[in-house]
């Protein structure tokens, strides 16, 4: 694990002064490279994800290709449910993931399987030949789902505009919603755990459906839960960071008390306010919109240069993107990006 302590990456969000901010994007290894087109042709989604060769090779594609400081290993947050014993299929261009057999009752959670880690030994192998290949070079991003978003798609059994099944469960079944996030949790942080054991040497913890509550939900429903999450991971392995990433969440108010090492900013939030609201002891990830990298270089660079500006430059930071990278975004746009944050000195 001490092989990346000196990177920039891992120095960035210890607070330690760096020469510039680090810099990778989220959802990096997918559909805007060629490369990784190439090698989805030969093989479905989740073939590809429980692959570890490919896996690995697609994790590493974007250090190459457009020069970033990490590798996130290449996977989906839905192998969790899958392993659990939900159906999952994952057709891509028809309405991305779906659970045909969605929870519904109680007894759809008592169902679920525990101890479930070794089912998913496909991920540590991936991230440990990741590691070999890497070689050093950059340091490994492993993630999970945080318990409200998996929830989320187990419950309303697909990706949804509003999540009206999900949310109309949560407010009906408080006990049994509250039990389901339980067992997900606990799930998570063994799998998060093993994660670093193979050699991952940042996590981060995505809650992609954090918004979609209103705040107290959020915060009974997601926040606890999540916080279960993180607070476990660190005990575990206190010196392997982890990020909270919860998109479209109103206010950071609390969040200190996560156990989150840090957090990622989603893009509809003002990266100053959030450097207002998060103590400065907190380092931020983030958190310019995908969409500006379908726009001209000039512009990409102008509007990095004054999301990177809004971070006080003592302040541990990673830049990144608000969400992931569309799969329209031309590479050399990609590169843009990349090049003007390592060309912008603290």
């Amino acid at each position: 694990m001490n092989d990346q302590q000196n990177s920039l990456l891992l120095r960035s969000l210890r607070g330690e002064p760096v020469e510039r901010r680090p810099v990778w994007m989220m959802r990096q290894a997918g559909r805007y490279l060629p490369e990784y087109r190439a090698i989805r042709a030969t093989t479905d989604f989740l073939g590809l994800c429980k692959t570890p060769d490919l896996a690995a090779e697609v994790t590493v594609q974007p250090v190459d290709l457009v020069g970033v400081d990490a590798a996130i290993i290449f996977s989906d947050i839905l192998v969790i449910p899958e392993a659990m014993g939900m159906e999952l299929i994952v057709e891509e261009g028809k309405g991305g993931p779906r659970f045909p057999n969605p929870l519904r009752a109680e007894w759809d959670v008592d169902q679920l399987a525990s101890g479930i880690t070794d089912r998913l030994r496909f991920v540590f192998d991936a991230i440990a030949e990741t590691k070999r290949r890497l070689d050093g070079r950059v340091p490994v991003i492993g993630f999970a789902g945080a318990p409200l978003t998996l929830a989320a798609y187990m419950i309303e059994g697909q990706g949804s505009k509003n999540f009206d099944t999900f949310k109309a469960f949560l407010f009906a079944q408080p006990a049994a919603a509250h039990r389901l996030l339980e067992k997900l949790a606990a799930e998570l942080i063994d799998y998060l755990v093993e994660q670093t054991r193979a050699g991952a040497n940042m996590l981060q913890l995505f809650d992609t459906w954090a918004g979609v509550l209103p705040e107290e939900e959020y915060r009974a429903f997601g926040l606890a839960h999540a916080s279960a999450v993180l607070d476990g991971v660190r005990r575990a392995v206190p010196d392997v960071p982890i990020l909270y990433f919860p998109k479209g969440v109103r206010s950071y108010d609390g969040f200190a008390e996560s156990g989150a090492s840090g957090f990622g900013i989603d893009w509809q939030t003002d990266l100053r306010r959030a450097a207002q609201e998060l103590p400065d002891t907190f380092p931020l990830q983030g958190n310019l919109d995908p969409t500006v990298l379908l726009t001209p270089p000039e512009q990409i660079r102008r509007r990095t240069q004054q999301m990177l500006a809004k971070v006080p430059s003592g302040r541990g930071y990673v830049a990144n993107l608000g969400h992931g990278i569309l799969p329209n975004t031309p590479v050399e746009n990609a590169q843009a990006f990349i090049q003007t944050v390592k060309e912008t000195a603290i």
